[in-house]
């Protein structure tokens, strides 16, 4: 059986007094597309700071690929997008994707650059604009095509759609059903349920710093007495709607 891409166990995670991951277990499928989501403070990007190795974290332990997410090399084979992403402002966009490819050893090729830019709705005359000049969905689509032109087995998005238009939502929808057709593994965070239940074959539900569902969509409305996703998701961290 192929290594999971992805297992958290057991993570615990405290801020002085304050616990913000409370045992959180799970594991994701390596080619699989899954979704964290949880409303603002739930512990998401806590939990992906584990995972990168930006924090420590208490007990537990994360696995990329079967390693140790703190084992040298251990993250080469994924590629993280932050949902701020602020690029130094003195460089242009064609800059930031050079230097970004160079650090993961990939050779920069400005045909594929201008490619997915165009794949993306974003202009290619963006390239040789410095990124202090960008909008904030300008930035967003440029990091969104940088992560993508790594060419990784795993990709990390934290809020991947934040700042987009419907298009560029829609287009960006379009290169993960891409990376999902060459076997690629995603996992990213998002406060879109309709994109997480239209793209992701798996589904995790954090609250308060824990684990309150792990399955498919359709198991949340399930198991939550709901046939809407945001209405199971809201029964599901105890916050249901008035009648």
């Amino acid at each position: 059986m192929p290594e999971s891409a992805l297992r958290f166990t057991g993570v615990n995670k405290s801020f002085g007094r304050s616990k913000v991951l409370h045992n959180v277990s799970f594991e994701i499928e390596h080619g699989a597309f899954f979704g964290l989501v949880g409303i603002n403070g739930a512990g998401k990007t806590t939990l992906l700071k584990c995972l990168l190795d930006f924090c420590t974290f208490d007990s537990g332990a994360i696995d990329i690929f079967g390693v140790a997410h703190s084992a040298p090399g251990a993250r080469a084979k994924l590629a993280f997008l932050p949902e701020r992403l602020n690029p130094p402002y003195y460089l242009t966009g064609e800059d930031f994707i050079r230097y970004t490819l160079e650090m993961q050893s990939v050779q920069y090729d400005r045909s594929a650059a201008e490619h997915m830019l165009q794949a993306l709705d974003l202009d290619t005359a963006a390239l040789t604009r410095p990124v202090r000049t960008y909008s904030k969905g300008m930035t967003q689509k440029v990091g969104i095509a940088a992560s993508l032109l790594c060419n990784k087995e795993l990709y990390i998005f934290d809020e991947p759609t934040s700042g987009l238009d419907p298009k560029a939502r829609a287009l960006f929808k379009r290169q993960l059903h891409a990376l999902k057709g060459s076997s690629r593994t995603v996992l990213f965070t998002s406060h879109a349920l309709a994109d997480v239940a239209e793209v992701c074959d798996r589904m995790a539900v954090m609250h308060a710093g824990e684990l309150r569902f792990c399955g498919t969509p359709k198991e949340l409305c399930d198991q939550f007495g709901s046939g809407e996703l945001e209405q199971a998701f809201l029964n599901c961290i105890g916050s249901p709607l008035p009648a």
